[in-house]
């Protein structure tokens, strides 16, 4: 048993050893910029089209419709501000869902400010069959001929609730809305067809799937009726124009690597990973009595690694610092600095209270079931003798 055991996979996921042999080359050994014309340029340039095609191949998009970003955070930011700022957008509405990762939610925002007719949807409440899911008439009846995009995550990264995205672009599509998805939770771990969905923009990060921190992707749909962006960042008009600056050719390969990975090994590590989910469920509701599920139940559309569980009486926090050498959440990472509840518990309908006393796992597939139990056990202690001390 190691010193610590990680249940955080939410946040980010360990760089595979085959993903860093992968990568290993292009630090030194083929180190050329692969905007370079000679030589050392194109043999860079070559592993990073190689790799290009491997990532368009999983989402079964072509080549030319996937840009490399530094992460889902910027990939969210050049969609949305790329469509919305595009000096041919006439429209000026633009939707999302309440329950949406802030590098959703600020530039949201921030095109309000600038006079956007922002609508943020609310989403089903924890009492509701699937908590967290959008509904779909709401949707339908906000659409109309004036909505330029509308941007809902695949799959929640706090509840794990994984919405119809196949429906949600029909519906935005009748209008001729975009439809934009940040699929940082789902992309390694769900099948995800940017064809047989027809999104139009698709938001991922390499270290969420067990690639390299610092790599991302954006997908933008160039087939049919091409989608158009303006840039974020100018300068050298690499990647059509869409996002200046050198390619990162280890990341780029690791990530084509570690996706690769991910996908040939979804159908067997996926079902296992959820087992070790309810496994970890289970030992809680021996351990505990009162645990409540956040979220949609664990047979219903969810990631298969994501518990979120209320601890009665005690709040999350407390619960994690009494135990030190596991490694979980009481919500989004990147929301960490904000010490207000988490905004995903409050839209499917928790109070403030029931909010702070939750804590987030993300079960990865390196875990195995002694790690789960020794976690039970752990958290079944650490929660007695704060209830005592309460």
């Amino acid at each position: 048993m190691p010193d610590w055991i990680y249940l955080d996979h939410h946040a980010t996921t360990p760089c595979r050893a085959e993903v860093v042999e992968a990568m290993s080359p292009w630090w030194g050994e083929c180190f050329g910029n692969p905007h370079s014309p000679h030589q050392a340029g194109r043999e860079a340039a070559e592993g990073v089209a190689a790799a290009t095609a491997e990532i368009a191949n999983v989402l079964h998009a072509d080549a030319d419709e996937v840009v490399f970003t530094s992460g889902a955070t910027e990939s969210n930011n050049l969609a949305i501000m790329g469509v919305c700022r595009h000096p041919r957008q006439t429209r000026r509405k633009i939707i999302t869902v309440q329950s949406e990762h802030p590098a959703v939610l600020d530039p949201f925002h921030r095109l309000a400010a600038a006079g956007f007719e922002v609508h943020r949807l609310a989403v089903a409440p924890q009492t509701a069959e699937t908590p967290g899911e959008i509904d779909l008439q709401r949707l339908t009846e906000q659409l109309d001929e004036q909505t330029a995009l509308v941007s809902v995550m695949w799959a929640n990264n706090e509840i794990g609730v994984v919405q119809p995205m196949q429906e949600i672009a029909a519906r935005c599509h009748a209008v001729g809305a975009l439809l934009h998805t940040d699929a940082t939770q789902a992309v390694g771990r769900l099948p995800v067809d940017v064809r047989e969905t027809e999104v139009d923009l698709l938001s991922a990060s390499a270290h969420k799937f067990y690639g390299p921190k610092g790599t991302g992707l954006l997908f933008v749909r160039r087939r049919g009726q091409r989608v158009r962006l303006l840039p974020l960042i100018e300068g050298g008009g690499q990647q059509a124009g869409l996002r200046s600056g050198t390619l990162n050719p280890p990341g780029i390969v690791g990530m084509a690597a570690a996706l690769r990975l991910a996908a040939h090994e979804q159908g067997a590590v996926q079902p296992r990973i959820a087992a070790l989910r309810d496994r970890l469920w289970a030992g809680l509701q021996q351990q505990i009595e009162g645990v409540a599920l956040n979220g949609p139940a664990l047979s219903a559309a969810r990631l298969p690694g994501n518990l979120n569980v209320r601890f009665p009486g005690v709040e999350g926090e407390a619960l994690m610092s009494a135990i030190p050498r596991l490694c979980c959440s009481s919500g989004s990472a990147c929301s960490s600095v904000d010490p207000a509840p988490s905004h995903v518990l409050a839209a499917i309908g928790l109070s403030e209270a029931e909010s702070r006393s939750s804590l987030r796992f993300g079960i990865g597939r390196d875990n195995c079931e002694a790690e789960i139990d020794q976690a039970v056990a752990w958290l079944g202690d650490a929660y007695r003798q704060l209830r005592q001390l309460a």
